[in-house]
C-alpha cells in the first residue's frame, strides 16, 4: 500500500485503565483499588499508583491487601466498561491515523505509516498524544517501531521509539518477554541463560525451534520484521442516517410527509442489509433560520417497514412548527435492534403487527414506557403470581396456568369481622352488607419460606371463594396461627 515508505506502527498501553476510568469521575486520595471476584476469592484488579508504592498488586486477596494496608478505598470493577471505554480510545486515536486496532483488553495499535507528517513528524505527534492523555488523566505507555511486536515490546518494557530500520538495537536489552511469549517459556529461556533478545538472535534457531516449537522464533521474527504482521483495525460499526435537501423550503405537511417516506425508504434499506431493525427513530426538519425541529418516534417493535412506520410519523410531524420554511431533512435510526429475515405466508395475521401499532401510537401520547402488560410468575402466592411488564419490551403470554381459578381483580387483603374458620352468614366490606350464599374451598396456600417476605414468611393462608346474595364473588382468606378473615380479590 506504501511502496518506498517503512511502516511505523505506534503502540498504546494503558496499564491501569480500569481504575483511571473509574479515578475519572470520582478522584480518590490516597490508595485506591478495584476488586473482582475470581475462583469464589475478592481479588485485586486493578490498583492506582499510592497502592503500588504501598506494596499492593494485581491478583493480591483483597482480604490481605486490607490488612496490609488498611486505609485503602475499593469499588468493585466493572470489565464491561472498562471494554467500551477502550473503544471510545479508539475512535479518539481515529485523530491520528486511519488504521487503529485493539491490543488486548488494556492497549491499541497504530498504523501511523504515511500519517506523522500532518502533526510535524512522528516526535510532535507522540509528544501530542501523551499529552492529550495526561490531560485526560489517562497512564499511557507508547512504544513506536517498525513493526507491531517491536511497538508493543518497547510500550510494554522500555518505552521509547526504535528509529527506522534499528529496530534490533531497539529491542536488543530487553527482556525475552517483550516478544509477547508465555510465563512458562520466558523462565525456560532465562534458565539456559538467553535474558534478553540480542542474546535470543544470537543462539542457534534449529535448537531453539526442537525445544520450543515455532511459537517463539515466529514471535521473533514478527518483532524483527523478517514475517510479517497484520493489524486489523476495528470495523466501524453500520450508521443509520440519511439526510435530504429541499430544493425549496416548504411548511406543507404533506411535502414533509412526502420527503419522510423517501428518507425511510432509504433507511430501512440498510437496516434490511445489516438484518437489523429500528426501535428508535429521530426525524430532524431543519428550517431557513437555522433551527431545527426534531420528532423523535419509539416503537413498540424493531421495525423497517417503511409503509408502517410512515403513519407513525404523522403526528409528530403535524406539531412540527415550519417558521419560514423547512428546506432539510435528516433521519437517523438512534436505537437499533437485530431483526433476522423471517419466512412470510400467506396464512401469517397481522394482529400482532396491528397490536405493536396501537401500542407505537398510545406510547407517543403518554410515554412508551407507560404502556404496561401483567405476565404470569412462577409463584403459587397470589402477590407474586404476576408480574407488570413494558408492552413494548415484552411479549404476552401464551395462557396463564393455575390449578385452580384466580380472581380478576386483586388488591391488597382487606380485613373484615367474622370468627371461626368457615366463611361467616354475613358480613361487612367497605361499608357495605353482604349475606353468604354459596362458598367454595377451602384452597390451602403454605409460604414460600425461601423468599425474604415476613408477611409469608411464618404464615398460610386458606382460601374460600364466595358467592354473595347481593351478587358479589369474592376471594376471602382465613389465617389460622392469627385468627382472622380478608377479602383480596373479586371474580367477575
Amino acid at each position: 500500500m506504501f511502496d518506498g515508505i517503512n511502516r511505523r506502527v505506534v503502540s498504546l498501553w494503558f496499564p491501569r485503565l480500569a481504575s483511571d476510568r473509574v479515578l475519572r469521575a470520582r478522584p480518590v486520595d490516597g490508595p485506591f483499588a478495584l476488586t473482582l471476584k475470581e475462583n469464589n476469592a475478592n481479588r485485586i484488579y486493578c490498583l492506582n499508583e499510592t497502592a503500588e508504592r504501598g506494596g499492593l498488586h494485581r491478583g493480591m486477596s483483597f482480604s490481605d491487601a486490607r490488612a496490609f494496608c488498611p486505609e485503602l478505598i475499593s469499588r468493585q470493577a466493572d470489565p464491561v466498561a472498562d471494554g467500551r471505554f477502550l473503544s471510545i480510545l479508539r475512535r479518539w486515536a481515529l485523530r491520528y491515523c486511519p488504521w487503529v486496532g485493539f491490543e488486548g483488553r488494556d492497549g491499541l495499535v497504530l498504523d501511523i505509516t504515511g500519517s506523522a507528517h500532518l502533526f510535524g513528524g512522528e516526535a510532535a505527534m507522540l509528544c501530542d498524544l501523551r499529552g492529550r492523555l495526561t490531560q485526560a488523566g489517562l497512564l499511557a505507555r507508547v512504544g513506536l517501531g517498525d513493526t507491531r511486536g517491536a511497538a508493543w515490546a518497547l510500550a510494554h518494557f522500555g518505552e521509547g521509539v526504535a528509529q527506522p530500520g534499528e529496530v534490533l538495537e531497539a529491542l536488543a536489552p530487553l527482556s525475552v518477554a517483550a516478544l509477547r511469549l508465555e510465563s512458562d517459556m520466558v523462565v525456560a529461556l532465562q534458565r539456559l541463560g538467553l535474558q534478553n533478545i540480542g542474546q535470543l538472535t544470537e543462539a542457534a534457531r534449529a535448537p531453539l525451534a526442537r525445544r520450543f516449537g515455532p511459537d517463539l522464533l515466529m514471535r521473533l521474527d514478527q518483532a524483527l520484521g523478517t514475517q510479517p504482521e497484520e493489524i486489523s483495525p476495528q470495523k466501524e460499526p453500520p450508521h443509520y442516517g440519511v439526510r435530504i435537501s429541499l430544493p425549496e423550503p416548504t411548511g406543507l405537511e404533506a411535502d414533509v410527509l412526502a420527503g419522510t417516506e423517501r428518507l425511510l425508504i432509504q433507511l430501512c434499506e440498510k437496516l434490511k442489509q445489516q438484518e437489523a431493525g429500528a426501535r428508535v427513530l429521530c426525524l430532524t426538519l431543519r428550517r431557513v433560520d437555522k433551527n431545527a425541529q426534531h420528532v423523535e418516534l419509539r416503537l413498540a417493535r424493531p421495525l423497517r417497514d417503511p409503509a408502517r412506520i410512515l403513519p407513525l410519523f404523522q403526528r409528530g410531524v403535524s406539531e412540527v412548527d415550519a417558521g419560514y420554511g423547512i428546506d432539510q431533512l435528516r433521519m437517523e435510526a438512534t436505537q437499533v435492534e437485530p431483526l433476522p429475515t423471517e419466512q412470510v405466508s400467506h396464512v401469517v395475521s397481522d394482529k400482532a403487527d396491528q397490536l405493536d401499532d396501537l401500542i407505537t401510537r398510545i406510547g407517543t401520547r403518554v410515554g412508551l414506557e407507560n404502556v404496561q402488560r401483567f405476565l404470569p410468575a412462577d409463584s403459587h402466592i397470589p402477590e407474586r403470581s404476576f408480574i407488570i411488564a413494558s408492552a413494548a419490551y415484552s411479549k404476552p403470554a401464551s395462557g396463564w396456568s393455575s390449578p385452580r381459578p384466580r380472581p380478576l381483580l386483586m388488591f391488597p387483603p382487606e380485613s373484615i369481622t367474622a370468627i371461626g374458620a368457615r366463611p361467616p352468614q354475613s358480613f361487612r366490606w367497605r361499608r357495605m352488607s353482604f349475606t353468604t350464599m354459596r362458598v367454595t374451598g377451602p384452597e390451602r396456600i403454605m409460604p414460600e419460606w425461601w423468599l425474604e417476605d415476613e408477611i409469608w414468611r411464618h404464615a398460610m393462608r386458606d382460601y374460600w371463594r364466595v358467592e354473595t346474595h347481593q351478587g358479589r364473588r369474592l376471594w376471602l382468606f382465613y389465617t389460622p396461627q392469627n385468627p382472622g378473615w380478608f377479602v383480596q380479590g373479586e371474580f367477575p
